[in-house]
């Protein structure tokens, strides 16, 4: 009876256990087969970094959205 209990108490950790390694393989899988020539690498530029080369191009991003300052209260949202 108490190897029953302790077979029980094991077994959810061994299901998160499977299920973590399923999902980091899952996500090295989709990576590795994303079809990027070249991943990107930071390079520091005085005080910044800057992300360079990688599959997106910048010009191809939607560009941010716009307000005017005096529209906009100090929590960022639009005033009425």
């Amino acid at each position: 009876m108490a190897f029953a209990r302790r077979v029980a108490a094991v077994v959810p950790l061994v299901g998160a256990v499977t299920t973590a390694v399923a999902l980091t393989g899952a996500a090295f899988l989709t990576v590795a087969h994303a079809g990027c020539d070249e991943a990107g690498r930071f390079v520091r530029t005085g005080d910044t970094l800057q992300f360079v080369g990688g599959c997106v191009n910048g010009a191809e991003l939607p560009a941010a959205p716009t307000a005017e300052a005096e529209n906009v209260d100090r929590f960022g949202s639009k005033k009425p």
